[in-house]
């Protein structure tokens, strides 16, 4: 028998009631005195609970020790079985500490997750809450004491001017041919830039071209200055600071420049003087537009809102409302619908001009950056914020065949141009301009075009024999054909 303690044969032999187990009296006696139980057990001992073990008188000596290769392999084994069982134990203990850590990354994980749909959440209730404040503003603004909440129609009028314009432009569309006087795919390949002028315009954000002519072009930017850029002589002609940071501009004829500000107001000069000044969006106006009657003007803001002014007196006359924060418009060019594009929701929204009401949209995925519509009538080229692709949406088709094309440009676009024959696409983007080909014989898409020209804004020259662009420092270019 040998101590359970020390390991050797016990002069004083004594047994544990409760295990049986085999102990040097005075080691468990000591054992028992510090701890209160039993080695390798948690069970209660008292010296009572050992009883004394009695062995015969003739003692055989204490066996010797790896004085044998018996003894050296029972050694051995013993330390190989303790070296076992203790890496068992250890794979155990690792094992479950990598249970203990994969709960822990995933709580990680769920924890980080949380966060962000709470931090989502907030953000979300915070633009709530401005948007409130922005349409209590605009209710204190507009013409009426209360805020509106339906869409108005256009007085009658108008409505009849819009019935009008559809009617005859729609029939003069389809028997339309591209004039002769236009250039074509090969011209147009062979553009290179010709001249630029560096305008004192700073931070440039629209670029506006006269529709009489293409004699003149409005450069405008977020410092309030106009600069009025001839075409012809290639040359700064005059200067208009206006006040207030420019978001967009368009020209209406000959003579009228309209000018959206970040302050929600809109601007109408005539000859360089200014004409009116209306209180248009709770926030700044993102995008105008002018109907083809060229007697009804569109602006979208980021307070939701679509308003219709007449041009002759220069007064709002309707307005609709979207569900997200609107970012450019442009009429069909029958007249009959206006183009909406959004910026929370990523959708191109199309609204019937005389009542305001929506017609239908097309899901672009992302903030809408520019749109256009064809002179076709029934195309709209989209593309979204920080985007490379153009989407060409038809309103003719339905579910997936809505979107007629997707032009891979290669690089972000900014801004969109179709020319009046509506076979030349024109992207500007900071990387240059590109022209997109429609070829109606084979209905195939190509790029004719691309330009290391960088742009924020561009428009075609007289019967598409130039392009105009400028790009954020101010500087206008001149894309062409060289003589």
């Amino acid at each position: 028998m040998l101590c359970a303690i020390s390991g050797e044969v016990p002069e004083v032999p004594v047994v544990s009631k409760k295990t049986g187990t085999v102990y040097e009296k005075r080691l468990i006696e000591k054992y028992i005195e510090e701890h209160g139980t039993e080695p390798g057990t948690e069970t209660e001992l008292d010296v009572e609970d050992l009883l004394p073990l009695k062995a015969g008188r003739t003692v055989r000596p204490r066996p010797p020790t790896l004085t044998s290769i018996p003894a050296l392999l029972a050694t051995f084994q013993n330390e190989w079985d303790a070296l076992a069982l203790e890496t068992y134990t250890l794979q155990e203990q690792l094992s479950q500490t990598r249970t203990e850590l994969a709960t822990a990354l995933y709580q990680h994980d769920a924890a980080i997750r949380v966060i962000a749909r709470l931090t989502k959440e907030r953000d979300d209730a915070r633009d709530s809450l401005s948007r409130v404040t922005v349409a209590a503003a605009s209710a204190t603004d507009g013409d009426d004491d209360s805020m509106a909440v339906d869409n108005e129609e256009l007085p009658e009028v108008l409505a009849a001017a819009v019935d009008e314009t559809h009617k005859t432009l729609s029939k003069s569309r389809k028997k339309r041919g591209i004039p002769a006087d236009w250039a074509s795919n090969e011209d147009i390949a062979a553009f290179a830039p010709i001249a630029s002028e560096d305008l004192p315009v700073v931070r440039a954000t629209a670029l506006t071209i006269e529709a009489t002519d293409s004699e003149y072009a409005a450069i405008a930017g977020l410092e309030g200055s106009v600069g009025i850029f001839a075409v012809v002589s290639q040359k700064l002609e005059r200067m208009i600071e206006v006040g207030e940071p420019l978001t967009t501009a368009l020209w209406i004829g000959s003579t009228r420049i309209v000018l959206g500000t970040a302050k929600g107001a809109i601007k109408i000069y005539e000859a360089g003087s200014e004409k009116a000044s209306l209180k248009a969006h709770a926030g700044a106006v993102t995008g105008l537009a002018v109907h083809p009657s060229g007697r009804i003007l569109a602006s979208v803001g980021v307070d939701k809102t679509i308003s219709l002014y007449d041009l002759d007196t220069a007064t709002r006359v309707s307005r609709a409302h979207s569900t997200a924060s609107l970012t450019a418009c442009a009429f069909q060019p029958d007249g009959h619908l206006l183009a909406a594009g959004t910026s929370t929701t990523g959708e191109v929204q199309v609204y019937m001009t005389k009542t305001g009401e929506l017609a239908t949209s097309f899901v672009l995925g992302a903030p809408v950056q520019a749109l256009a519509f064809s002179e076709n009538g029934y195309w709209i080229a989209a593309t979204a914020k920080g985007q490379t692709t153009v989407t060409i949406f038809d309103l003719r088709k339905e579910g997936d065949a809505v979107t007629a094309k997707v032009l891979d440009i290669g690089s972000p676009v900014a801004a969109l141009a179709w020319d009046y024959s509506g076979q030349f696409l024109a992207t500007a983007g900071p990387a240059g301009l590109t022209v997109q080909h429609y070829a109606k014989g084979s209905k195939k898409w190509s790029q004719t075009l691309s330009s290391a020209t960088p742009s924020v804004a561009v428009q075609w020259g007289a019967h598409a024999k130039q392009l105009l662009s400028v790009n954020a420092d101010g500087v206008v270019s001149v894309v062409g054909k060289k003589e």
